[in-house]
């Protein structure tokens, strides 16, 4: 038996509230504005503080209903590693299918019956079904290296991948987006950002076709664009918040970029309020924001630099071992070895690389895995060197890494946008903010499924402050096998 009405969890990862107020009220976003005019309003708090303010750790707080503190997920790539059940798996307990479409570190227990789309960081959770495999691959290598103009598809990846979405609801609206942007980059040489929009297109057609396929009772549809606009393209919205000057050829590409990524997700919700139908509940949920990055003004701005090739780059620092390389967001990357001996001599070798005097890797080694980033985050001269501390060793640092556009101008906020569209089509205002721990009991209050005694939070209906006077956590019975 399902649910009366199906839940669909639209997962825009970061929006800003600030932002969403300013664009709904200069007309910019009608779809938006259409969804919040029928819905419960709040603004969420992730009740976490840098370094634990990241996407990858509060979205498995949302699909958890536990906090950091708990669910120890601290990266990207490591859902594999979740002990806490996902909402997912607790509906499909119940006998409902489920359709699982980006969710960041995601996972699924081996009973739960419906489809799981990983997000595109992910290594060690596989597409369920298989079928979505090329589909899966090809958007990962996309988004892994979404800043590099040398993406590593070939040609069968790439036929694959059209004969996949032919047959998996590519829509004409796409196909015609696909040709325009293709188009404009040829004539114009600059653009190549709009890409993720047409990505994000692709993700709803294959979200589309399984959803009509199969009438999930709970689905999930996360995006990140946005986000990604933000981070580089703050800057350029706003100067007038920051103090570095900017390069007017710069300014005139880049100062919409937000603004069309906040309007590619509102054609995309028009879209998908279509798809679900109004009797469908709508939960708009961002997990956390963003707010301007001011801090390294006086710095030059911050920077960040990724591996061109690291193929390249291990061979210069003298790791010959057996890995596998998994790129996850901007300048980070995981090496995974055969064993906990390899990672700690690849971990010696990475901190020996040096620019100057400063360190030029850091790395986070975790039994036979080591988590690793470029650690310099200011503008470097583009003569500047990479060498190996205590030898002869050196590499023009820019052979080895580049600095993708922009920069980055913008950076998390604990606020985000919850916004929950039931049949009663009540809208209200809620002043208060409320955690983000209340959102998973929300959606299975909202399910007719009981909340389970490790959650955190209460659900928002039984009472809005969505604080339980009893916070303590269930003990290792209410977890995941490991």
């Amino acid at each position: 038996m399902s649910p009366q009405s199906s839940l669909v969890l639209l997962e825009f990862n970061e929006l800003t509230p600030a932002l969403m107020d300013r664009f709904i009220a200069e007309g910019s976003l009608p779809n938006f504005a259409r969804l919040r005019a029928k819905s419960e309003v709040f603004v969420s708090d992730a009740e976490e503080h840098e370094p634990y303010l990241e996407p990858w750790i509060q979205w498995v707080t949302v699909h958890t209903g536990v906090p950091f503190s708990e669910h120890g997920i601290e990266h990207l790539s490591e859902g594999h590693k979740l002990l806490y059940i996902n909402l997912w798996d607790l509906v499909s307990q119940q006998g409902h299918s489920v359709w699982i479409c980006g969710s960041m570190n995601a996972n699924r227990e081996s009973g739960t019956t419906g489809y799981l789309l990983p997000d595109p960081w992910s290594a060690d959770i596989e597409p369920h079904p298989e079928a979505l495999l090329p589909y899966f691959r090809f958007v990962q290598r996309n988004v892994q290296e979404y800043t590099n103009d040398r993406v590593p598809l070939s040609k069968s990846d790439y036929l694959r991948f059209i004969w996949f979405m032919l047959t998996h609801g590519l829509s004409p609206n796409t196909a015609v987006s696909i040709l325009r942007q293709l188009i404009s980059e040829k004539r114009t040489g600059t653009g190549r950002w709009r890409r993720a929009f047409i990505l994000e297109k692709l993700q709803f057609d294959v979200f589309s076709a399984v959803f009509r396929r199969t009438q999930p009772a709970f689905s999930t549809f996360f995006l990140n664009s946005t986000a990604h606009m933000q981070h580089l393209y703050w800057r350029y919205l706003e100067p007038e918040r920051f103090t570095l000057p900017l390069d007017r050829k710069k300014q005139l590409e880049y100062e919409s970029s937000i603004l069309e990524g906040y309007r590619a997700m509102d054609q995309l919700l028009g879209r998908m309020l279509t798809l679900v139908g109004e009797d469908a509940i709508v939960i708009l949920a961002t997990a956390l924001s963003q707010q301007p990055c001011l801090r390294f003004e006086e710095a030059g701005g911050k920077r960040s630099y990724r591996p061109k090739d690291f193929v390249q780059l291990l061979r210069f620092a003298e790791i010959t071992c057996p890995c596998r390389v998994e790129p996850v967001m901007s300048e980070q990357f995981w090496l995974r070895f055969d064993n906990a001996s390899d990672a700690t001599s690849a971990e010696r070798k990475l901190a020996a690389l040096k620019v100057g005097q400063e360190r030029a890797i850091y790395t986070e080694r975790n039994d036979s895995a080591v988590f690793a980033s470029c650690s310099i985050h200011h503008s470097l001269a583009d003569d500047a060197t990479l060498q190996i501390e205590n030898s002869d060793r050196s590499a023009p640092f820019f052979d080895l890494f580049y600095a993708p556009e922009g920069g980055k101008s913008g950076m998390h906020h604990p606020e985000g946008i919850l916004w929950i569209r039931h049949p009663a089509r009540t809208h209200n205002v809620h002043q208060d903010r409320v955690p983000l721990l209340a959102l998973a009991p929300t959606i299975l209050d909202v399910l007719g499924i009981a909340r389970p005694a490790h959650m955190c939070g209460e659900s928002l209906f039984r009472n809005p402050t969505g604080r339980p006077a009893d916070t303590k956590i269930a003990p290792h019975p209410q977890r995941r096998s490991a």
